[in-house]
């Protein structure tokens, strides 16, 4: 992994991880244990889900842009289904609560979506242009 990729990974894992720790006392306050343990498993879901995405972009932008985009695509359609499988195997479930999770993964997910665009927007551009390339004098 690329150090500036670590950086944004760094930079929108622990973000996210204090707000699990915010989701976890809040569900406890709101619903009890049941809600402590719906927006631990939140935080664990949405923290494993995106540096697992976050690191297979990265290993493919050592590939090339391509495979990079590719990659991201992937990525994000195996969230999909995951996600899908995740609810529907958890339709009955009653050992915690079902709507601090789910309002939990998406206030995980934003705040990762918000960290990582901040890292994002925090570092140096760089682009790699062949010398002479935007000199168009005759």
């Amino acid at each position: 992994m690329q150090s500036s990729d670590a950086r944004i990974l760094r930079g929108a894992a622990i973000p996210t991880g204090a707000v699990g720790v915010g989701a976890v006392l809040i569900g406890l306050l709101t619903a009890g244990g049941k809600g402590a343990l719906a927006a631990a498993l939140a935080t664990v879901v949405v923290l494993a889900f995106f540096s697992v995405s976050a690191v297979a972009v990265s290993w493919a932008g050592k590939i090339s842009a391509q495979t990079m985009m590719l990659a991201a695509l992937a990525s994000y359609m195996v969230k999909i289904l995951a996600v899908m499988v995740l609810v529907t195997a958890m339709d009955g479930v009653s050992v915690w609560n079902t709507k601090v999770f789910g309002w939990a993964v998406i206030a995980l997910a934003l705040c990762w979506i918000a960290a990582e665009f901040r890292v994002a927007l925090q570092r140096r551009p760089y682009i790699d242009e062949p010398e002479g390339a935007l000199d168009r004098s005759p």
